[in-house]
């Protein structure tokens, strides 16, 4: 890119029936409200008439600000992929392995309570040596945790924008080996080209027969769906 505050911009969404596909691709600022605005109001442009149920990604604040703007009933779930690798940039080496498996017991828990429990025992045991480790992970405590409110089956989808990372590995391979002979447009269309070419190989989510009853508003707790209580009770 010439200008090296620019960056791609990059929605995936699932449709219905589980299948992931590209939604939005743009060149932008990454911490520009602005930037995800443009890139959000062409989705609902091009025909996005009903909000997201969950977005998920990393601490780009500008995408964050946009999103309540565009979509203000869209739960926000952050990347913990990004969060663990963010917590332990701030502790020696030495102590990244020990902490990385309590931040483990945080997201693989079972139940909202035990991860809730899970932060407290993290923040209790390191915050005396580690306060910026522990700041940076429980201030998004609510937004680490939303997952936690959709089918279980959909938690490894959803704790983490895995998929577009996966997808700039690639990405990152091929700019690498050809920069500074790119120029924007052309960088664009390269970029694009990779992502397309990947998401012929993306895998749908699992359990899609749980997808319209999220569409539908059907409350999950823990992973579990909450069945009403159609029983009457005479007067």
């Amino acid at each position: 890119m010439e200008d090296h505050s620019e960056c791609m911009l990059v929605l995936i969404g699932t449709t219905p029936e589980g299948k992931k596909e590209l939604i939005g691709f743009q060149v932008g600022v990454r911490e520009s409200a602005q930037s995800w605005r443009e890139l959000l109001i062409d989705l609902r442009q091009r025909g996005l008439r009903t909000a997201p149920q969950l977005a998920i990604g990393d601490g780009a604040l500008g995408f964050w600000k946009a999103l309540d703007e565009a979509f203000p009933g869209t739960r926000h779930q952050r990347c913990w992929c990004h969060k663990v690798s963010n917590v332990l940039d701030k502790v020696a080496k030495s102590v990244q392995g020990p902490m990385k498996n309590d931040v483990r017991n945080i997201y693989l828990a079972p139940h909202r309570a035990e991860a809730e429990t899970a932060i407290d025992v993290f923040a209790e045991k390191y915050h005396v040596k580690y306060g910026r480790a522990v700041e940076c992970l429980i201030k998004d405590r609510h937004a680490l945790l939303a997952f936690f409110d959709f089918p279980a089956e959909h938690w490894i989808h959803l704790r983490s924008s895995n998929p577009i990372e996966s997808v700039f590995a690639t990405v990152r391979h091929r700019t690498v080996r050809t920069k500074g002979s790119l120029s924007q447009q052309t960088a664009k269309l390269m970029v694009f080209k990779l992502i397309d070419a990947a998401s012929k190989t993306w895998r749908r989510l699992k359990s899609t027969n749980q997808l319209p009853k999220v569409i539908a508003g059907v409350k999950f707790i823990d992973g579990i769906e909450v069945i009403p209580n159609t029983e009457s009770h005479a007067a």
